[in-house]
């Protein structure tokens, strides 16, 4: 799970939190709905379907919600999955509970050692300080539709498609959130539908449009068939 993405500045201000909160709130997947979700792609979709039959039905993996769930995002950002997986597990030993007022203790050696770059760095106190100050409403998310959610993110520093995508998909637990992208996903159609080239972002984006309302649940199949080639199913 790995991607490339253009930083957009600046930050969310009330009004734009505002207006959220008067937008219809999407179901979040919960373990009944998401495995009734991966028995009807299994059922629609042959390749899908192949996935469930070689490896089982994929994981309902999650993130946390609010400032850890983005944290782990930025940390999650052009590097492998268990490199992200490590040091936001370094990070929650150090802090206890990962919240923006115990983040912006941590000096730069610290977090140098758990495994932010220093753009990481940059991008985590940034998001801390906007939540801190109340510049950035975190908590109005939870309760606007997934375009709204991916707007309000993206002008945040540091957060782009593909992090709003996964807090969408892991934190939020959106059903049909789609981490535009994202490189093993790529990989993954390429594999198994035998393509002779890597898909482009744009013709990604286009195949995922087949398992509308169900991207999110189409997207653990995909990750869950490109691990389980490798061995890495434990570190998800």
């Amino acid at each position: 799970m790995s991607h490339k993405e253009s930083v957009v500045t600046g930050c969310g201000g009330s009004e734009e939190t505002d207006r959220m909160r008067h937008v219809p709130l999407p179901t979040p997947l919960t373990e009944a709905s998401y495995t009734e979700a991966v028995e009807r792609l299994a059922a629609s979709d042959s390749i899908l379907g192949g996935v469930v039959a070689r490896w089982g039905a994929p994981p309902f993996w999650r993130h946390p919600a609010g400032f850890a769930g983005l944290v782990h995002g930025i940390l999650a950002q052009q590097v492998s999955l268990e490199s992200a997986v490590a040091a936001f597990g370094k990070l929650e030993a150090t802090l206890g509970s990962v919240e923006p007022a115990s983040f912006l203790l941590l000096d730069d050696s610290t977090l140098r050692a758990i495994g932010f770059s220093r753009p990481k760095a940059a991008y985590a106190r940034g998001l801390a300080e906007a939540v801190s100050s109340g510049v950035f409403d975190l908590a109005a998310l939870d309760v606007a539709a997934d375009e709204e959610v991916h707007s309000a993110l993206v002008q945040l520093r540091g957060i782009g498609r593909w992090t709003a995508g996964v807090y969408l998909l892991f934190a939020l637990r959106r059903p049909d959130a789609w981490p535009s992208g994202d490189l093993a996903l790529a990989k993954s159609v390429q594999e198994l539908h035998g393509l002779e080239a890597l898909p482009s972002w744009d013709e990604l984006d286009a195949w995922a449009e087949r398992w509308r309302p169900r991207r999110a649940v189409a997207a653990r199949f995909l990750w869950h068939d490109y691990l389980s080639r490798r061995g890495r199913v434990s570190v998800a």
